[in-house]
């Protein structure tokens, strides 16, 4: 993946009906996540994060949880130089920090309970 500020990545993919949530890691690594995007179902909220090395920064939560078990989902992902602000299925946008501050991404990690239909970035 080579995503630079200004750049956006739309992802479609369908929810399985029996998972507890998923996760959208990008970064430069697994030990190196600019934005850990994790929609929770047991705890109704989505958790956004970042990680350097093995140490996982603080949490910021958002409880406008439109993703239900089951659902095809789109969202974009819109890499600026000081934050990603991602747009989900219903329009609702949230926005988090890029804490590294990394003007380059070149990994993405997807795990859990989303099965990817289709990656595009613009």
């Amino acid at each position: 993946m080579d995503l630079k500020p200004g750049m956006a990545l739309k992802i479609k993919g369908k929810i399985a009906d029996d998972c507890a949530g998923f996760v959208i890691n990008l970064g430069q690594s697994a030990d190196h996540v600019n934005l850990h995007f994790n929609p929770r179902f047991g705890e109704d909220c989505i958790v956004c994060n970042s990680k350097q090395g093995s140490h996982w920064g603080q949490e910021q939560r958002d409880s406008h949880m439109c993703f239900k078990k089951g659902d095809e989902v789109k969202i974009t992902v819109t890499f600026e130089s000081s934050e990603f602000k991602v747009k989900l299925t219903d329009g609702h946008e949230l926005s988090f920090p890029n804490r590294p501050g990394d003007s380059h991404l070149s990994y993405l990690g997807v795990e859990g309970g989303l099965s990817i239909t289709s990656i595009k970035s613009e």
